[in-house]
């Protein structure tokens, strides 16, 4: 079975009118994982004897006539940054591959099972989730199932390739910097990173990237994701920064998404260069939505300036607090030399007056959003500025290599906006490029509405040419 022929939402009700058991579903998915994983490297732990145990849980629930929840046996994938009962949470690091299973599962984890999910495995990740390119000296690199010799993205790049492969209908991600959107925009799907605090993230341990990363649901397209959040979202009382329970259904807003009244268009945000192909493909989507009734206006300036020293200054900031226990131990020499680099620079060069400065700097940031969205409903730009490297490499901009390839993502983390991308269309190289759409603090069932539109009049309907 290729997951990517129907939606999640049919899979589930399927398997409550008894279409399909989820054990069928399950075993589905194990097999796809064994005859694709090998190309891929999207996923770095399965226990398949557990996940059929699961499903088969499911179903005993489903032939009782009690409903299993709106995603009813649905086999799906971890990221492995976050804990599922069983594995071990890696981390993506050789200092943790050694480690106890977890107990436990994640607040976000615990609520997918509790809605009738089933934990398949562990997809892969850059070394704690440092880098927007999915390799780690432990596990290797993940490939794009769009072309093999190119990068899915990251961090969340293990679980956007085992969804751009169909071999799971629905995975988890999280995004501190644009690790949502960036592996959903070079894997062909529609990715979205929820308001800061919508999707809980307690727990006995503080977040590392607390102010700026979150979690969420990940899946082909935006109306299965908007089903994922709805068993996702809420509050939890260890959640410093969770927010209350939407006031209203995020599935129903995006059946039938009406045109919005005013978008801006900024294909730079008036501080960076973007590769010629990019900005076409993503032109000629907006274009598109204008022809459905939306005025669009075209925006030079939002930012005049790239947030990116601040940005960088707080995860490296983060980094030192997370790994300086391992320097001068055996350990050390393990982890990926990018990321003690990214380490050092935390220790040796961000002091408390930076990291004020940069909480100043997303202050006027967001005062700059603010103001734009007064005459706007929504902002739409490139998701990256350049083209999908080669794992490991840089992308390109109009053939040049550029360290930074994705400046357009993680501002909107310091924000804390809701913000996804969708497939504004192919490469000449056959590779998928992402449109952004950005939306007001909180406003997180607009965008999921605008991305559900877009899907619509862009109707992007190709899947990755892997078997």
């Amino acid at each position: 079975m290729d997951f990517r022929q129907t939606t999640v939402a049919d899979l589930a009700e399927q398997v409550r009118t008894k279409q399909v058991s989820s054990r069928e579903l399950t075993q589905a998915a194990l097999d796809r994982i064994e005859a694709l994983n090998p190309q891929v490297n999207a996923f770095v732990a399965v226990d398949g004897e557990a996940a059929l145990r699961d499903a088969a849980a499911v179903d005993e629930l489903v032939a009782a006539g009690e409903d299993p929840g709106p995603l009813a046996g649905i086999p799906i994938g971890v990221k492995d940054l976050e804990d599922a009962a069983g594995f071990v949470t890696t981390m993506g690091s050789s200092t943790r591959a050694a480690g106890p299973p977890a107990a436990g599962d994640s607040i976000l984890v615990s609520r997918l099972r509790a809605a009738g999910c089933v934990v398949v495995g562990k997809t892969n990740t850059p070394e704690y989730g440092w880098k927007g390119d999915t390799s780690n000296p432990t596990f290797g690199a993940t490939r794009n199932p769009w072309e093999l010799g190119h990068s899915a993205g990251g961090s969340s790049g293990g679980s956007a390739a085992a969804l751009a492969a169909g071999m799971v209908p629905l995975a988890t991600g999280s995004d501190g910097g644009g690790s949502i959107r960036i592996p959903a925009a070079v894997c062909g799907l529609s990715g979205f990173k929820p308001s800061l605090g919508r999707v809980a993230v307690g727990g006995r341990h503080a977040p590392n990237w607390a102010d700026l990363s979150v979690k969420g649901p990940m899946t082909v397209r935006v109306r299965d994701a908007a089903l994922a959040l709805g068993a996702a979202v809420g509050p939890d009382p260890t959640d410093l920064r969770s927010l209350p329970m939407p006031s209203s259904d995020w599935l129903d807003g995006v059946a039938s998404p009406n045109p919005p009244r005013k978008v801006a268009w900024s294909p730079t945000m008036g501080f960076s260069s973007v590769d010629d192909e990019v900005r076409a493909l993503c032109e000629a989507a907006v274009a598109r939505l204008e022809r459905a009734g939306t005025e669009v206006v075209e925006v030079d300036t939002v930012w005049h300036e790239d947030p990116v020293v601040s940005w960088f200054g707080l995860t490296a900031v983060a980094t030192y607090r997370t790994l300086r226990d391992f320097e001068c131990t055996p350990e050390w020499e393990g982890i990926d030399a990018g990321l003690r680099e990214q380490m050092a620079y935390g220790k040796d060069h961000v002091a408390a007056p930076d990291v004020l400065g940069a909480m100043d700097l997303a202050h006027r940031l967001n005062v700059a959003l603010v103001e734009l969205f007064h005459d706007v409903d929504y902002l739409l730009t490139p998701t990256c500025a350049g083209q999908t490297p080669a794992p490991g490499e840089f992308g390109t901009i109009n053939g040049h290599p550029e360290v930074n390839w994705v400046r357009f993502t993680y501002g909107f983390n310091m924000t804390r906006s809701p913000a996804g991308s969708v497939c504004a269309g192919l490469t000449a190289k056959g590779l998928p490029v992402g449109l952004q759409v950005v939306g007001p603090q909180h406003a997180d069932a607009g965008v999921l509405r605008l991305m559900a539109l877009l899907e619509d009049t862009i109707a992007f309907d190709q899947q990755a040419p892997i078997a």
